[in-house]
């Protein structure tokens, strides 16, 4: 139910700073769809482990299946376009002043952009795939930054909850 108070700070932070991640979120899944090729090759470089070390001890976790490298290409598109749209809907929810509905698809949306982010691409590609072994396909810096940025705005927008008031003695 929209509120009809006030809107406070912290609520208008978290407005504005969920729709930062959604323009984000659905400009990153834009570009991938309309320009599949670029980060194709960043997917598949990265899962065949072509510009790591080679150490043999790591390499037999190599995804060199083209067909595997793709589907998990547009898996990650799917993934970005629904965490867009879930954030997109969380920011309209803010916009229309139903805090408790926006906190809930926010958080939903920006969990959904850390796990992509943190638990993909640093953990599994950078990790698992060893892609900070690559000079050239190392995604880890941009991967740490969005994951870093999509947990600021989460606790903004936790920060923003009312608060239980303790009970009367």
């Amino acid at each position: 139910m929209a509120t009809s108070t006030p809107r406070g700070a912290l609520s208008l932070a978290a407005t504005v700073l969920t729709a930062t991640v959604a323009l984000y979120m659905a400009l990153v899944a834009f570009g991938n769809i309309t320009d599949f090729g670029t980060n194709q090759q960043f997917v598949r470089h990265v899962l065949a482990m072509d510009t790591t070390f080679k150490d043999e001890d790591l390499m037999w976790r190599a995804i060199t299946s083209q067909g595997l490298q793709d589907a998990a290409y547009v898996g990650i598109i799917v993934w970005e376009t629904v965490a867009a749209l879930v954030l997109i809907y969380g920011s309209w929810l803010w916009a229309r002043r139903d805090d408790l509905n926006a906190r809930r698809m926010s958080t939903y949306g920006l969990l959904m952009v850390m796990l992509l982010f943190g638990a993909g691409f640093i953990g599994i590609g950078g990790e698992w795939f060893s892609m900070w072994q690559s000079e050239d396909w190392n995604g880890l810096d941009a991967a740490t930054r969005v994951f870093l940025f999509s947990g600021v705005v989460l606790i903004v927008n936790q920060l923003s909850a009312p608060r239980a008031q303790p009970p009367a003695s």
